[in-house]
């Protein structure tokens, strides 16, 4: 698939007109940039929320992925819970997109009003069923962060 063939469109409503709509800053991106709708301040150690000004309607069959642009960890900040995972039902007219940031600092971080501060990306959704079994006859890999070592 080519990029004209395989797009969609996704109808969204941005809740401040002066802030840029989302966009791709290059032709090979694979997200797009999300801009913080107001200032926000969050205190040293302090987890903050910050609009990013659009609700969507996820296209079926997909999510929404929130993720923190790659220079956030720079600002001192980074989003407190890892991603966001935005569900194709959370969008009603007042269901904003927010992102949680934590401030790892000693020193108050300001986000300013327009700032590009998050990534978002349409993720495809697989469905699947359980099918319960009493053992997996798989090798066992030795737990948790044992493929590293030495």
């Amino acid at each position: 698939m080519n990029g004209e063939t395989d797009q969609k469109n996704v109808r969204i409503k941005r809740f401040d007109k002066d802030v840029p709509i989302p966009k791709r800053q290059t032709e090979g991106a694979a997200a797009f940039d999300l801009s913080a709708r107001e200032e926000v301040t969050i205190g040293p150690g302090a987890i903050g929320y910050v609009p990013l000004n659009v609700a969507v309607v996820t296209p079926p069959g997909y999510f929404l992925l929130i993720a923190a642009r790659s220079g956030t960890h720079k600002r001192g900040l980074m989003m407190a819970n890892g991603i966001g995972v935005i569900d194709p039902d959370f969008s009603g007219d007042g269901d904003e997109i927010k992102g949680a940031y934590y401030n790892f600092t000693a020193s108050p971080v300001t986000i300013e009003k327009g700032e590009r501060i998050a990534q978002g990306m349409f993720v495809p959704v697989v469905r699947f069923g359980w099918e319960e079994v009493d053992a997996l006859h798989n090798k066992d890999r030795g737990g948790f962060g044992t493929t590293g070592a030495k």
